[in-house]
């Protein structure tokens, strides 16, 4: 399993713009082969920002990695420039990715 994260330092006065675009854009995730889920956190709020972090579940990295070279990334970006409005990040968001090396369910 691979979990790749991207962090988001937005501007405490925009975080209503900043969700009301992460809930209207189009993920095009489902359907796609290794997708698990997806999840928009919201974060700690610190004085200059409100940290968002995406998380996304692959059932693999070469999976996520096929992902980021197909049709469905391009067109799930496609208005990512649009969004970087002045002002509504301090800085470019961090890309982490992790390779999962244990998993305890409920049910563990």
């Amino acid at each position: 399993m691979f979990i790749a994260m991207n962090r988001f330092r937005v501007t405490p006065d925009r975080t209503d713009e900043f969700e009301a675009i992460w809930l209207e854009r189009e993920s095009h995730l489902q359907g796609l082969p290794g997708f698990v889920e997806f999840h928009m956190l919201r974060g700690p709020e610190e004085e200059d920002h409100v940290l968002y972090a995406s998380h996304t579940i692959w059932r693999s990295r070469e999976d996520f990695e096929a992902w980021t070279h197909s049709e469905a990334f391009r067109a799930a970006h496609a208005n990512a420039g649009q969004s970087r409005r002045e002002g509504l990040y301090l800085g470019p968001p961090r890309f982490e990715g992790f390779d999962v090396i244990q998993t305890l369910g409920a049910d563990a």
